[in-house]
């Protein structure tokens, strides 16, 4: 699947967990590569670059566009996991919407990783969920390191977006 605008990515649904990612930002690559394997997703995504929150804001609408639609035709539209990273534990439970929306607790506002702000995060989060047409719900269970915490969250948005495009994807048993 291809995504247009400044970017350029390709989504496997059913593939190995493979990624080759080149956003701008490290920490952002690290975190979709993360989602990736989780997802059990082979992604290459590529973003033109820009400022940190454009190529962040990119990144999450251009992953959004690629799953569009396996969301909708060939996936049952729903999907929910709860994963951990060190101390974090974090669940992301997900549904297809026509009134997409982001609605979480957890505020990475002050956190720094990486010399960016983590609420990168949530720009991520939200365009993805805009692009993809997902309410999306993020709770943050446990955790005080922010990137553990965004380690957990990555992972648990990879494994319920393969269960929500029914991919064979999604193995929390890693």
């Amino acid at each position: 699947m291809e995504a247009a605008g400044r970017s350029g990515i390709r989504v496997e649904l059913r593939g190995s967990g493979a990624a080759s990612v080149d956003t701008g930002l490290p920490v952002l690559d690290s975190l979709l590569e993360r989602l990736a394997e989780y997802a059990r997703f082979d992604l290459a995504l590529e973003v033109e670059p820009g400022g940190a929150e454009a190529e962040v804001a990119e990144a999450g609408t251009a992953l959004g566009n690629a799953l569009a639609e396996p969301l909708r035709e060939g996936g049952r539209g729903y999907g929910s996991a709860s994963m951990t990273s060190a101390e974090a534990l974090a669940s992301v439970v997900l549904e297809v919407s026509d009134e997409p929306l982001v609605v979480s607790n957890v505020d990475l506002t002050q956190a720094r990783i990486g010399g960016l702000g983590t609420d990168v995060a949530r720009r991520f989060l939200e365009r993805l969920a805009e692009a993809a047409g997902l309410t999306l719900h993020v709770r943050l269970l446990n955790g005080t390191d922010s990137q553990h915490v965004l380690d957990a969250i990555f992972k648990a948005l990879g494994v319920a977006l393969a269960q929500a495009c029914g991919s064979e994807g999604g193995d929390s048993g890693r």
